[in-house]
């Protein structure tokens, strides 16, 4: 009989180190059955756990029967305690960083000890869980081939109208998170600004009232109206569809006014704002300048 051998212990990068390593531990999004046993592993053999809210992390560890030491780490001390982690570290410590809910660093604090990390050279180790975002995406019905994650938009509804216009370039579905109280403004905006795109507001993802609503902004909009949207949202918002562009095309308004106005509005720089007012009719990059030259020219020509 051939004597077996045990299965290798899961590739950690550390688990042989003497030295300290960061494990980048993804959380559940809301149904506390997506941890992974890997997560869970982890979260039991560390020395300590760095977490944005100590009384809600403590909620997911008494849940696994984990009883291990907590330390804060949030946007507000982050400047002071990343330091202090980073000397436990080096001292051969092995500390999970764990967000509220997801993966840490996406829309959440974590990149300061990260990179402090990578400076010191001490071994960081992500653990992948649950995000909110590629769940939402999977369900959403958008294309999803490529797709841009842009996080939170600026609360304010100028702010967010001209980073919004930076995104109008943009052939990719949109990834938004935003908050209860501000979704309806910010569908509206993205509705003014992006046109009647296909999206998608998925909310409560794997939690009880889990919801996703689908359809033209505008749909969307009139949804929000009539019943608010609570808790966790993510807005995604699809490609603008060619005939749309088209249709931009064939407005008064001439190339190079649009393209001053983008510059002016929106913050472009020429070459971002050339590209823009090109996709906007159809045009490549080369070709709309052509227009724009013989436009001038032809100004010239008729002010002789």
């Amino acid at each position: 009989m051939s004597a077996r051998t045990a299965p290798p212990k899961p590739a950690d990068a550390a688990n042989s180190a003497a030295g300290g390593c960061l494990y980048l531990v993804g959380t559940p999004i809301g149904n506390l059955e997506d941890i992974t046993l890997r997560a869970l592993r982890i979260l039991k053999e560390v020395d300590q756990i760095a977490c944005e809210d100590t009384r809600h992390t403590l909620k997911l560890l008494t849940h696994y029967d984990i009883h291990k030491p907590l330390v804060s780490y949030h946007e507000h001390n982050e400047l002071t305690r990343a330091p202090e982690l980073v000397v436990a570290l080096e001292k051969g410590a092995k500390i999970a960083l764990v967000s509220d809910a997801g993966m840490p660093l996406v829309s959440d604090p974590g990149h300061r000890l990260v990179t402090l990390c990578l400076r010191h050279h001490v071994p960081v180790v992500p653990i992948p869980g649950p995000s909110a975002l590629l769940a939402s995406l999977s369900a959403s019905g958008l294309p999803n081939e490529e797709f841009l994650f842009v996080g939170f938009l600026p609360a304010r509804s100028g702010e967010r109208r001209r980073a919004l216009e930076r995104l109008r370039i943009e052939d990719r579905t949109i990834i938004l998170y935003e908050a209860p109280h501000r979704v309806s403004d910010c569908v509206a905006d993205a509705r003014e600004v992006l046109g009647n795109r296909n999206a998608c507001i998925a909310r409560e993802v794997t939690k009880l009232h889990e919801e996703f609503r689908r359809g033209k902004l505008s749909e969307l909009s009139t949804s929000l109206e009539q019943r608010p949207a609570r808790g966790e949202i993510t807005l995604l918002i699809g490609p603008e569809a060619p005939a749309d562009a088209r249709t931009q095309a064939n407005s008064a308004q001439s190339l190079a006014d649009r393209v001053e106005e983008l510059i002016r509005q929106a913050k472009l720089d020429r070459k971002e704002a050339l590209k823009l007012a090109a996709k906007e009719r159809g045009l490549t990059r080369r070709a709309a300048y052509h227009e724009i030259v013989s436009g001038q020219q032809g100004q010239v020509n008729s002010d002789e």
